[in-house]
């Protein structure tokens, strides 16, 4: 049998075992209204965060005339992600533990034109007084070992409904063009199979100079786009 075939099956039968076993088919059926309550809750945390996103890339339009956002990508865990993450956790599989100790389930990721540009958007949301800061992981300033960088935010914020007012946890990346283009091709290569032990040293090598010279790409693009806005502001004040 080869290496993927096992693998597959390992996969399928670790999602059977854990899908179709008698706690998890309890969980679901005490659990179904719940759970699709939960995950909807989770979508209007979404909403809320990409909605000051925009809002304040709208300001930034409008008054300075730039777009500090390129684009916003959301998404919420599927149910399978979320079990695999409460069993490697060993958390108890209740939905108060689930939301308590799993922190990204909703997730906002918000890919800007520079470095800078990340603090700025990071401090202007941390400013407002309805969003609650519970986590920062700066991989920027201490990239991880392998080469990742971006900013991680684990904030909280309100959800206005029917008759309550809910707090709800979303995990909020900011990276720049540079950095989103290095994790999705690093991501994507991770999983390829049947790569040998040597060569899969040699490309871990190669990506972490790739991150680096991304870095330095966003470095420089930043000192441009400085010495842009300093000419421009010279001949205006020269006119």
């Amino acid at each position: 049998m080869g290496i993927e075939n096992y693998i597959g099956q390992a996969r399928d039968q670790f999602i059977r075992k854990s899908l179709m076993s008698d706690e998890f088919l309890d969980f679901m059926k005490e659990n179904m209204l719940p759970i699709d309550t939960l995950m909807a809750n989770y979508h209007c945390a979404i909403m809320e965060i990409e909605t000051k996103f925009n809002v304040l890339n709208k300001q930034f339009s409008l008054q300075y005339d730039r777009n500090p956002i390129e684009s916003i990508k959301v998404r919420v865990k599927s149910m399978e992600s979320i079990l695999k993450k409460v069993r490697r956790k060993n958390i108890p599989l209740t939905l108060e533990s689930i939301e308590q100790n799993i922190r990204d389930i909703a997730g906002v990721r918000v890919v800007c034109s520079f470095q800078d540009d990340i603090y700025l958007l990071a401090d202007c949301l941390l400013n407002q007084d309805d969003i609650t800061l519970i986590e920062i992981k700066d991989y920027i300033k201490n990239p991880k070992p392998g080469g990742y960088r971006s900013l991680h935010l684990i904030v909280e914020v309100p959800i206005f409904l029917q008759s309550e007012k809910k707090q709800m946890k979303v995990e909020v990346q900011l990276r720049t063009i540079a950095m989103d283009f290095w994790a999705s091709l690093e991501h994507k290569l991770r999983y390829k199979k049947n790569i040998p032990p040597e060569e899969a040293s040699l490309l871990a090598k190669e990506l972490i100079e790739c991150a680096e010279i991304s870095s330095s790409l966003d470095m420089r693009m930043e000192k441009i786009r400085n010495r842009i806005t300093k000419a421009a502001l010279t001949t205006a004040k020269q006119q």
